[in-house]
């Protein structure tokens, strides 16, 4: 979602800003956050709940905007530890997609940008042919080395959608590509299916050579499943030394599996395009989850990894007006807590925009807060967990920015 321009004050570089240790005494509420009754009465920031933990102001803040003026930041991925350090990401570093062109229109974003604490930002991949422009929420990072990122171009470089109510199309917005990108920067290739329309946002169980990629598809209003398998790791340029006998692709499609649909999928004058987007996956538990902005709710995938049909929606874990806001990126703590972004496109709160809000796995509501004062600039975000260690990126895309949050895990 996009309306609005680049802040005149928006930095090329990661801007350090003071963090506040969190104690066993609590946090104060985030700026913009909800009131302390709806935070839970004197949150104690150390109850396993991830935003009370967090610091009224991110630890960093950095621009999104590339050279060619790119802007409309949407999806954000980390870099695993695991990932290999010998190309031009490290471990650590986040990766932020942009959905707009210098000119603001939607479905044109050309770049993938790298963002590092303490560095420039920097462009780590740039599609200079615009052939798959338009880099959605869609944007996973694989500890073999390679990135899976989303486009959703707008075909006819308008940046609008349309509908076509005979057919139940929308018109001018592309089905979309899956490009996987090497860790030197390089399209290696491209993971293609009749059941791609429009990768949205997407989650994967990475299992090394083996991984299950989640995709939201928001032009049909359903989510698929992609099984791929993944080569060995690749020389200085990229080439595969798959074992012998295999595709010689660095990463291949094994099979492709509809799991769900039903969500409802349509143009938007603010957003482009509605429909489901956020998705995370409990691999423990073999739970798919699922945001549908337009429905204004989380579902819930049972048996995603194993699902050989389509379970039409699934079952609803939230249905919450009160504090669900055309939800969008979602992303799945340790704890099994659900942390989704408000849109504000679908039932917007004009007390509490731009909201971030924690539910329970029962759908019971958490915490909240806004990372912007101004609709419509939460979407893509992600989070990081270790035992002594909370990281959370999330973009503020009315500003053109990356907020992140490094803080100590208080959870006993």
């Amino acid at each position: 979602m996009k309306t609005h321009h680049l802040h005149p004050w928006c930095a090329w570089a990661l801007v350090a800003l003071p963090a506040i240790a969190c104690s066993s005494g609590g946090a104060s509420p985030p700026i913009g956050s909800a009131t302390s009754h709806e935070l839970q009465e004197s949150v104690n920031a150390c109850t396993g709940a991830i935003l009370p933990q967090l610091t009224p102001n991110p630890t960093t803040s950095g621009s999104t905007v590339p050279s060619n003026g790119d802007m409309n930041p949407y999806g954000v991925a980390y870099v695993p530890d695991t990932f290999p350090s010998d190309g031009l990401l490290l471990p650590g570093d986040v990766l932020v997609s942009n959905f707009n062109n210098a000119t603001n229109l939607q479905g044109t974003g050309t770049t993938l940008m790298d963002l590092r604490s303490g560095a420039p930002t920097s462009v780590f991949f740039l599609d200079r042919d615009a052939d798959t422009p338009g880099f959605s929420t869609a944007l996973a990072v694989l500890s073999s080395g390679y990135v899976i990122l989303g486009s959703v171009p707008s075909t006819n470089g308008s940046g609008i959608c349309s509908e076509d109510r005979d057919s139940d199309r929308l018109r001018h917005v592309g089905r979309g590509s899956l490009l996987v990108i090497d860790r030197f920067g390089h399209q290696v290739t491209t993971l293609e299916s009749e059941q791609l329309n429009g990768p949205w946002d997407l989650a994967v169980a990475d299992r090394g050579e083996h991984a299950n990629v989640y995709v939201s598809n928001v032009r049909s209003g359903t989510v698929t499943r992609f099984n791929l398998e993944i080569a060995t790791r690749d020389d200085d340029r990229g080439r595969d030394h798959a074992r012998e006998g295999r595709d010689r692709q660095p990463v291949r499609v094994a099979s492709v599996t509809r799991i769900a649909s039903g969500y409802i999928h349509r143009c938007d004058a603010a957003a482009f395009v509605i429909g489901p987007t956020g998705l995370a996956i409990d691999t423990v538990k073999d739970v798919l989850y699922v945001t549908s902005t337009g429905d204004n709710a989380i579902y819930a995938i049972d048996g995603a990894r194993e699902a050989s049909s389509d379970s039409g929606v699934g079952r609803v874990v939230v249905n919450n007006a009160t504090y669900l806001h055309g939800p969008l990126g979602l992303a799945l703590a340790s704890n099994g807590d659900l942390i989704s972004a408000q849109g504000d496109a679908v039932n917007p709160d004009v007390n509490h925009p731009s909201e971030i809000v924690e539910f329970a796995s029962d759908g019971t509501f958490v915490s909240q807060f806004s990372i912007d004062p101004a609709a419509g600039s939460a979407f893509g975000l992600a989070l990081n967990e270790s035992a002594t260690r909370i990281r959370l990126a999330a973009v503020d895309d009315g500003l053109n920015m990356l907020d992140t949050w490094d803080v100590p895990n208080c959870t006993p």
